[in-house]
């Protein structure tokens, strides 16, 4: 009786072992994944800074005279110059009038003057060469010619000192208020204008990235409110030295802006190219798995993950070149890894 006991307990531990196995073999799990097939690309590597934007022309005019205050008509709009204005160099924005000025000045005169020197020393140099006149004669003549044409240009420079012009193409940035016909004096802040088709930035880098940083490097500038609109500048300077109290070092970056995007105190992004490969395996970031081993991916093959240790090079916020590890075609999974091991039986939905 006891021997009978003990087979049958016998016989079904077997029993129990194989409903377990075949239940272990019937829960195998497929998990479904998403995968890309590996084609190479490019990839650029950055370093990655903000800072404030400014205009590389920008300049502040003052009154060099006194007189009475008048703004000018802008003549691409028949309207009084206003803020936001384009101007040309030369053209005036504000006239200073002072009658009196301009009288004691008398610019007409010392025009004439300069006139009739100049026929007089153009008289005298053809006489010369015919015997005509003496050397001193000829040497008088251009001597008055000389001083009538600096009294014609000091004259000239006063006169445009009632003027307020701009010195280069730009936008009129600040106007302040005048009452027309006040009287204005030497000094007084008149307007401001920029040009912001070029604009600079400098910025303060760390210690580790001197040496990446390199003048000539392109740059990608992209401004937080306009995600959208992608520019390019060029590093301009890069200082040599690191700076005592911050342990970083300076560089200073010019960005075209032709369509004047970006204006003057804008906060922008900037990205330094300092490394790139034109052809190269790359991988999103976010799919790679750091284990103690490295860094690893999933591939499928027949119909099952295959986890790959690789080895990178270049990288940047969201791409990695992969130096060892994966090869052009394989597919690899980049939805769906996260539950993965070794050889687990995965299904393709995409």
């Amino acid at each position: 009786m006891k021997k009978t006991l003990f087979w049958a307990f016998v016989v079904g531990l077997l029993v129990m072992a194989c409903d377990d196995g075949d239940r272990d073999e019937a829960l195998e799990i497929t998990i479904p994944v998403n995968v890309r097939e590996l084609k190479k690309g490019p990839i650029k590597e950055y370093v990655t800074s903000t800072a404030d934007i400014f205009a590389v022309k920008k300049t502040a005019l003052v009154s060099t005279a006194d007189g009475y205050y008048r703004l000018a008509k802008n003549s691409a709009t028949g309207a009084l110059f206003q803020p936001g204005d384009k101007v040309k160099a030369g053209q005036v924005i504000i006239f200073i009038d002072n009658p009196e000025f301009e009288n004691n000045i008398a610019f007409d005169s010392k025009k004439l003057n300069l006139d009739i020197s100049q026929r007089e020393f153009e008289k005298q140099q053809s006489l010369y060469e015919k015997g005509g006149v003496t050397l001193r004669e000829l040497k008088n003549a251009e001597s008055a010619f000389i001083n009538a044409k600096y009294a014609y240009d000091n004259a000239k420079i006063q006169l445009d000192k009632l003027k307020i012009s701009s010195p280069f193409n730009g936008t009129i940035t600040s106007l302040p208020f005048y009452t027309e016909g006040v009287y204005i004096s030497v000094g007084q802040p008149m307007a401001e204008v920029m040009d912001y088709s070029a604009m600079y930035s400098n910025v303060s880098l760390p210690a580790k990235e001197l040496g990446l940083v390199k003048t000539g490097q392109n740059v990608i500038v992209t401004q937080f409110n306009l995600p959208g609109d992608t520019l390019f500048g060029e590093v301009a300077q890069v200082d040599p030295a690191l700076s005592i109290e911050s342990r970083s070092f300076n560089a200073r970056i010019i960005v075209d802006n032709p369509e004047n995007k970006l204006r003057p105190g804008m906060f922008v992004k900037l990205e330094t190219i300092v490394a790139s490969r034109d052809s190269a395996i790359v991988i999103s970031k976010e799919i790679i798995l750091s284990k103690r081993r490295g860094k690893t991916v999933f591939v499928v093959e027949k119909n099952a993950a295959q986890e790959r240790t690789i080895s990178t090079g270049l990288e940047n916020d969201r791409m990695v070149e992969v130096l060892d590890g994966l090869k052009e075609n394989e597919r690899i999974v980049i939805k769906g890894f996260e539950t993965l091991r070794n050889r687990s039986k995965v299904k393709i939905v995409r």
